[in-house]
C-alpha cells in the first residue's frame, strides 16, 4: 500500500532560516514582534499594551513601535475560522475589569444543547457527554472577534501590519532576531511585475509566533531548535458553512456517526457541530481526522452529504448559504506539545503549538491564555537587569501552571484511542473522561497522518450531486470564501508532482478547494498532479498529508467575515 509520506515534498526548513540581509539602517526595528493576528497573537498584543501603559518607561525605551503584529490576510479576521463556542475564562482574565464579556461581539451564551448519533435516516438523541457540555460558554464568530480584538490591540499602541506574510525566520548567533517578510508583485515564474515590492527584515527583541494551525515559521522553528514533541502532531480538517435560515435554532447541536464509517479499517474519526448565530443565522461544520485511509474520502463532500439528513435538512430549510471555509485543527494533544515553548528570542503559542482540546473541540481560550502568558514573559525579558533566557523560559513554567496544561493532560490519549475504531475508541474515551484522565492507559502510539497506508473504495460514488441550493461543489465554495488569491502569483504549494495514482487521488479528494487534479499517466505507473494554487484557502491539509503549504503573497487567501 502507498503512503503519502513515501513521497516527501521538495521543501527544506533550513531554506527558511537566515541572517538579516538588509543593511542595518534599512531594517524595521520593533520591540516585540508578533506573527499572526489570531486570538493568540492579538491577546499577546493587548496584554503587552496593558503592561506598557503601566510602565511608560519601558514603552519609551522600545521606540516608535513597541509592538508590531503581522497578519498575512487582507485584514485581521480574514483567515480566522472556528466553531466557535468559546470558553470565556481566558477572555475574562485578559480584560479583567476593563471589559465585560457582554461587551464583546458575540451571539450570547449557549442557550441549550443536544447530541445525536446519526444513522442515514435517524437521529438518536443521547445525553451530552461531559466534553460536549457547553453550559456557560459563549457563541462567537471568530473572524468578527478577531477584528474586535485588533481594535483593542491598536488602542493599546500595537501596530498591525496586514497583507504581510512572514517567510523566513531571522536567526543570528543562535538567537531569533525577527522575520523576513515575503515579496509582493512577482509573476508565476518569479519575475518582478510593475507593482513589485521586496520583502524586508523586521527585527525585534522578542519574536512571538502565533501563526495558528500549520504555522509556516512555527514548523521551521520546531525543526531549527529541536523543539518537536514526544509524539508527532496529527491534524483534523474542518469544513464549515454559515447559513441564513428561515427559522431560528434554539440550541447547540453536535452529531457523531453517519456519514463517517465506524470500522477500524477506515480510521474515520470526527463529528459535526451546528450552532445558532442570532435569530437568522446558523453555522454548520464537519470535522474529520486526517489520519483516515480511504483515498476517496472528501470532508467537503461529506458535509454536503450530512446536510441531506432529514434532521439537518429541516434546520436549513428555506435558508441560503452565506459563507464557506475550511481549516485544519491540531489534534495530537498533550504528548505532541513542543518539548519547550521557547527558544532564544522566541516564544510559541496557540494552535501553532498544538494547544487544542479535541474531545471538547476547543482551543480559542487556550490561544488567548497562552498569548497573555507569552506577553508577560516577553515583557519580563525587556526589563533592565533581567536575563532574557530565564525570562522567556518563565513562559513554559506559566503554561505548565495554567489550565491549558491541566486540561490537556486530562485528555492526553483521547485522540489516539479512536485508532481502534469508533466503538472501542468511544468506550475508552468515556472511561478517560469520567475519571478526568486518571484511567491510565499508558502512552498510546501515534503516527503522522501521512504515514497511514492508503486504500481506495468507491466512497465518492455516494456523494450527493451539487444542486446549488442545499449541496454545493468545491469551486462555488471557494467563491463563497471570498478568496483573494491572485491567479498569476508564484505557486506556494510544495508537493512531489509524480506520485502513484492513489496518492494523487487522496490529495484531489482531500482538498476542499479543488487545488489538486490527477493529470497524465507517466510511464512508470505514476501520474502527474496538476495544481490550481489560486484556489487555495490555506487550510493546511496538504501539510498533514504529504505536502507542504508555504505562505503565498500577503493579502492572498480567503476573506472570512462571519466564520
Amino acid at each position: 500500500m502507498s503512503r503519502p509520506s513515501n513521497f516527501p515534498p521538495p521543501f527544506s526548513p533550513a531554506d527558511h532560516v537566515a541572517e538579516p540581509t538588509d543593511p542595518a539602517d534599512e531594517r524595521i526595528e520593533v520591540g516585540v514582534l508578533i506573527v499572526g493576528a489570531g486570538p493568540a497573537g492579538l491577546a499577546c498584543a493587548i496584554r503587552l499594551g496593558q503592561l506598557l501603559e503601566e510602565h511608560p518607561d519601558v514603552a519609551e525605551r522600545l521606540g516608535d513601535v513597541p509592538v508590531a503584529v503581522l497578519e498575512k490576510g487582507k485584514q485581521p479576521g480574514s483567515h480566522l475560522l472556528s466553531g466557535a463556542v468559546v470558553d470565556p475564562r481566558a477572555l475574562r482574565r485578559l480584560f479583567g475589569d476593563r471589559l465585560r464579556i457582554e461587551e464583546l461581539p458575540s451571539f450570547g451564551p449557549v442557550p441549550a444543547e443536544s447530541v445525536y448519533v446519526l444513522t442515514r435516516w435517524a437521529a438518536l438523541p443521547i445525553p451530552p457527554p461531559p466534553p460536549m457540555r457547553n453550559h456557560g460558554n459563549w457563541i462567537f464568530s471568530l473572524s468578527q472577534l478577531g477584528r474586535f480584538l485588533t481594535e483593542r490591540a491598536e488602542e493599546g499602541g500595537s501596530m498591525i501590519l496586514p497583507e504581510t506574510a512572514a517567510q523566513k525566520l531571522l536567526v543570528s548567533h543562535g538567537r531569533v532576531v525577527g522575520v523576513r517578510t515575503g515579496d509582493k508583485g512577482r509573476s508565476r515564474e518569479g519575475g518582478e511585475l510593475g507593482n513589485f515590492e521586496a520583502g524586508c527584515d523586521l527585527v525585534a527583541k522578542v519574536t512571538v509566533l502565533a501563526e495558528g494551525t500549520q504555522g509556516h515559521l512555527t514548523g521551521v522553528a520546531l525543526d531549527r531548535f529541536g523543539l518537536r514533541g514526544e509524539d508527532p502532531q496529527v491534524w483534523e480538517l474542518g469544513v464549515k458553512e454559515v447559513w441564513k435560515v428561515a427559522k431560528p435554532l434554539d440550541r447547540v447541536i453536535h452529531t457523531m456517526g453517519w456519514p463517517l464509517r465506524p470500522g477500524k479499517r477506515y480510521r474515520e474519526f470526527g463529528g459535526s457541530f451546528i450552532y445558532p448565530m442570532g435569530e437568522d443565522m446558523v453555522t454548520i461544520g464537519l470535522v474529520v481526522g486526517l489520519d483516515y485511509r480511504d483515498a476517496s474520502l472528501s470532508v467537503h463532500d461529506l458535509l454536503q452529504e450530512l446536510k441531506t439528513h432529514p434532521k439537518i435538512r429541516r434546520i436549513l430549510a428555506g435558508g441560503e448559504r452565506a459563507q464557506w471555509g475550511a481549516k485544519t485543527i491540531p489534534s495530537g494533544g498533550f504528548h505532541a506539545l513542543p518539548q519547550r515553548l521557547h527558544a532564544p528570542g522566541l516564544l510559541l503559542c496557540g494552535d501553532g503549538a498544538g494547544m487544542v482540546n479535541i474531545p471538547r473541540l476547543k482551543g480559542v481560550h487556550y490561544a488567548i491564555e497562552s498569548g497573555r502568558l507569552a506577553a508577560e514573559a516577553a515583557f519580563r525579558a525587556l526589563q533592565r537587569g533581567e536575563t532574557p533566557a530565564s525570562a522567556l523560559s518563565s513562559y513554559d513554567d506559566a503554561v505548565r501552571d495554567s489550565f491549558i496544561w491541566s486540561d490537556l493532560y486530562e485528555v492526553r490519549n483521547m485522540r489516539q484511542v479512536f485508532g481502534h475504531g469508533f466503538f472501542v475508541g468511544g468506550a475508552l474515551a468515556s472511561a478517560m473522561t469520567m475519571s478526568k484522565g486518571r484511567v491510565e492507559l499508558g502512552k498510546l502510539p501515534a503516527e503522522p497522518d501521512a504515514d497511514q497506508p492508503l486504500l481506495v473504495t468507491d466512497r465518492d460514488a455516494g456523494y450527493p450531486a451539487p444542486d446549488g441550493k442545499l449541496t454545493f461543489d468545491k469551486l462555488s465554495s471557494v467563491f463563497a470564501s471570498g478568496n483573494k488569491t491572485r491567479d498569476d502569483q508564484p505557486n506556494h504549494i510544495r508537493i512531489e508532482r509524480r506520485v502513484p495514482r492513489e496518492v494523487a487521488q487522496l490529495w484531489a479528494h482531500m482538498c476542499p478547494a479543488q487545488v489538486y487534479e490527477i493529470g497524465a499517466e507517466e510511464g512508470d505507473g505514476t501520474v502527474l498532479v496538476e495544481l490550481a494554487p489560486a484556489n487555495c484557502v490555506q487550510c493546511g491539509a496538504i501539510t498533514a498529508k504529504g505536502g507542504r503549504l508555504t505562505p503565498p503573497e500577503g493579502g492572498s487567501g480567503p476573506e472570512y467575515t462571519v466564520t
